[in-house]
């Protein structure tokens, strides 16, 4: 897939320059001996490929230079270094509303934003129907722009940037200010277009959204790329990153192109010494289970400063790192309190394993009553679930379901509409 890329960025850096009067900043275009007083490169040295297909995810830190890596890959926005080749139509959704008229109505502006697409108004006119169905504003459709809630500018800007599919679709954290039920129909849409062979390029400060449709993850920060790889490593290098800018410390990463290790965090007053999950029955560890077993996972800490409590939470994620299950001690009233330096606690979870076949992992943490991570292990266990003899049913949660059926003796006087 990868061998012929619909998108490649090289070297891409943007940077902005202050002469100090516009003056200097002309007599800079013809001598090369006029330097800017300050320089500010807000993206820098970005290279990457995205091939048919492919859907990657951007994370970051608000002014990491997520934004305006997506408006120089889009042409709004010149670089200051590199170059970015495309092969094909981009459909992007940045800022909220872009290009959107505030005069005009939703109607007039899906023409608009159309035209400067580059569709014709008779190629608008055979979709526009299908425009206004998908975007479910109502009678605001044909009522000017100015009068629409964020909600239903995402609605509208989505479905006039999908309404034809685009080789590479670019979105902006635009859909979290969308209800739940357009983020559902979205993604199903999205979803759609990468099995079609769209690319997808999305950013978002939603992790599940990031490792369930992308295949790969970049992490940015203070413009430049930090780290590239599987987008669960990525997140969880974001994480740890997260908690190293709140003052955190320990944190072990693997930095650079690939990130391919687990990740640990925390302030350390109190520490992890060691994590198992075993056989809830006879007490021995173990990596496969069978659906329903019962397991307990067992992890022991020692304290290292006088706390008011210390509790223990963790995450079960299935194989492509959506959340299956979380809980905490501070939650299930079974936290340590009233800790001493010194102590050494052992915390136990008792998990009936009502999970479909596959595998697992389990993120494990220790955190105070302020909240605050002490210690955090991601990928700390991996496990697997088997389902034995014939398939009783699909997915990742065993629910109690018992089906039954009947013929239906409805007498004839009773068959009406």
């Amino acid at each position: 897939m990868m061998s012929q890329p619909v998108l490649r960025v090289e070297g891409v850096g943007k940077c902005y320059r202050d002469y100090g009067s516009e003056w200097r900043r002309v007599v800079s275009w013809f001598n090369k001996g006029v330097r800017p007083r300050q320089e500010v490169w807000t993206v820098r040295d970005i290279s990457f490929e995205i091939g048919r297909g492919e859907a990657i995810g951007i994370v970051g830190h608000n002014g990491a230079g997520k934004s305006t890596l997506l408006k120089i890959i889009t042409g709004t926005l010149a670089p200051s270094t590199g170059q970015v080749h495309c092969q094909g139509r981009v459909a992007a959704i940045l800022e909220l509303g872009m290009g959107f008229h505030p005069d005009f109505t939703g109607r007039e502006n899906v023409y608009h934003s159309a035209g400067m697409m580059g569709f014709s108004k008779e190629q608008v006119a055979s979709v526009i129907d299908e425009v206004e169905a998908f975007a479910e504003v109502g009678d605001y459709f044909d009522q000017q722009v100015r009068t629409y809630s964020s909600g239903m500018h995402v609605r509208v800007a989505f479905a006039v940037a999908t309404a034809f599919q685009p080789e590479i679709l670019i979105v902006d954290e635009a859909l979290s200010v969308g209800d739940a039920y357009f983020q559902h129909k979205s993604f199903a849409r999205i979803r759609e277009f990468l099995e079609k062979g769209t690319s997808l390029i999305l950013v978002s400060h939603d992790n599940s959204a990031i490792m369930s449709l992308c295949n790969r993850a970049l992490l940015m920060e203070k413009g430049q790329l930090l780290a590239s790889g599987d987008p669960e490593n990525v997140i969880n290098v974001y994480a740890a990153r997260t908690a190293e800018h709140e003052r955190e410390v320990g944190v072990d990463h693997a930095a650079g192109s690939q990130v391919k290790q687990a990740v640990r965090s925390g302030n350390g007053r109190a520490v992890i010494e060691s994590w198992r999950l075993v056989d809830a029955d006879t007490g021995l560890s173990r990596e496969h289970f069978m659906v329903g077993q019962k397991a307990s996972l067992v992890v022991e800490c020692s304290v290292h400063a006088n706390m008011q409590a210390v509790g223990l939470g963790f995450m079960i994620r299935d194989r492509y790192g959506l959340p299956v299950y979380g809980t905490n001690s501070f939650l299930q009233g079974a936290q340590a309190d009233q800790v001493q330096h010194g102590q050494q606690w052992v915390f136990k979870a008792d998990i009936p394993l009502q999970l479909g076949k596959g595998n697992y992992s389990i993120t494990i943490a220790l955190e105070d009553a302020a909240h605050q991570r002490l210690d955090w292990i991601d990928l700390a266990i991996m496990f697997e679930v088997a389902q034995p003899g014939v398939e009783r049913f699909i997915g990742t949660a065993c629910l109690p379901a018992v089906m039954s059926c009947d013929v239906n003796n409805v007498q004839d006087e009773g068959q009406k509409a």
